[in-house]
């Protein structure tokens, strides 16, 4: 067997291994509720952007751009109609007017965290790892190799060979799963900094089972890399 093989089975091995333990992430929960916040509306979640720093880029706080959209276009009036209404009512340039519109789905429920404008969710893991990153983009890049190296779904390359990130469809017995974009970045001192996104994913309880799935991939990869010491 060679170290390359060795490498992609320790993966698959102790992959096999997670998804066996109690907890393994096809019995996530779904999310528990958000408690309403004292002094102003309830939120569903929390806007990735703080109150002072909406205030200070906007004009409003959160609460007060939900109390506006609400009373001008309304939830129902999708997403690039709010944007186009906070940047032309409010004189709020681009960037800012999509934060706050996903700040606004966020609070009122519109939108989950990781949720993106056509409803999909994205997940996102990183991990900082002592592995060479040419030998990751071959095995990722050869189909027998990516098939232990991604145990239990099958990859299909979607970007060319070539591309600084690979992307790939990812499906289960013939299912659609989304997408995987696999990025390496070499750091200052040698390591690979292994970053995994996973787009089109159909429900926030997915998005937490992929959650789960991925970090326990990159913890895989990790300890296979490490020759099982850790």
């Amino acid at each position: 067997m060679t170290s390359n093989e060795s490498f992609t089975h320790g993966v698959r091995d102790r992959m096999t291994a997670a998804a066996a333990r109690p907890g393994a992430p096809s019995s996530v929960p779904a999310p528990p509720a958000e408690p309403g916040r004292a002094g102003g509306r309830s939120w569903a979640a929390e806007p990735v952007q703080t109150d002072e720093s909406i205030l200070e880029n906007t004009g409003h706080t959160w609460d007060e751009w939900a109390d506006l959209i609400d009373a001008g276009p309304g939830r129902q009036a999708g997403h690039t109609a709010i944007a186009a209404w906070v940047h032309a009512e409010h004189g709020v340039d681009g960037w800012w007017a999509q934060g706050v519109t996903v700040g606004y789905e966020r609070i009122t429920g519109l939108r989950l965290p990781g949720q993106m404008p056509d409803g999909s969710f994205s997940v996102s893991r990183t991990k900082v790892l002592a592995l060479d990153r040419d030998v990751l983009r071959a095995l990722l890049l050869d189909e027998d190799a990516r098939a232990d190296l991604v145990p239990g779904v099958d990859l299909v390359l979607r970007s060319k060979p070539a591309a600084k990130a690979l992307r790939f469809t990812v499906d289960r017995a013939g299912a659609p799963l989304g997408s995987i974009l696999f990025s390496t970045d070499l750091l200052p001192d040698g390591r690979l900094r292994l970053g995994v996104t996973h787009d089109k994913v159909v429900s926030f309880d997915e998005g937490e089972h992929w959650k789960l799935f991925w970090s326990d991939w990159l913890a895989a990869v990790e300890q296979s890399a490490d020759g099982g010491r850790a």
